[in-house]
């Protein structure tokens, strides 16, 4: 399962409301104890959801690189990556904007974080799976610069860091 699933939009389900953009975010490496914090913030907004794993999320938490997005000191959301192709190409795994911290820009600061890092890594493109069915995920990528290549996988094409 990957970030378009239907347990992880990128954007709210609710009803766009007007509230201010984040001004101090800080995005950083996960460590070790941001796991539990970041899995039960993900589980108390998704578990219950078609598709959830509390298994697939603390793999993802476990394994993949992630960056976590913070707001005042705590956890705002995380962007998990993952790598195909010996490198060739950066896949968001998980993109998740914690309860609260929606529609401020947080999770556009993750992609850009995550395509900033793709970039230094000298990635060709940053790949992200989105089911059909989630529509305000497709066009959160669509808005940074995606474009879809199959039905179910986005793609932006990254510059070379030469």
């Amino acid at each position: 399962m990957r970030c378009g699933s239907s347990w992880c939009p990128c954007v709210p389900a609710s009803e766009p409301k007007e509230v201010p953009l984040a001004s101090e975010v800080e995005i950083s490496p996960r460590q070790e104890a941001d796991v539990p914090q970041l899995f039960g913030l993900a589980k108390g907004t998704f578990a219950g959801q078609p598709g959830w794993s509390d298994e697939r999320v603390l793999e993802v938490l476990n394994r993949n690189l992630i960056f976590v997005a913070r707001e005042e000191g705590q956890p705002a959301g995380y962007v998990a990556l993952g790598s195909e192709e010996d490198g060739a190409i950066v896949v968001v795994e998980q993109l998740f904007v914690a309860p609260g911290h929606e529609r401020r820009g947080i999770g556009h600061r993750l992609l850009a974080y995550a395509e900033g890092y793709a970039i230094a890594e000298r990635a060709r493109s940053l790949q992200v799976v989105v089911e059909e069915s989630n529509r305000q995920a497709r066009s959160f990528y669509r808005r940074s610069g995606f474009v879809p290549v199959e039905s179910e996988l986005f793609e932006l094409i990254l510059p070379r860091a030469d």
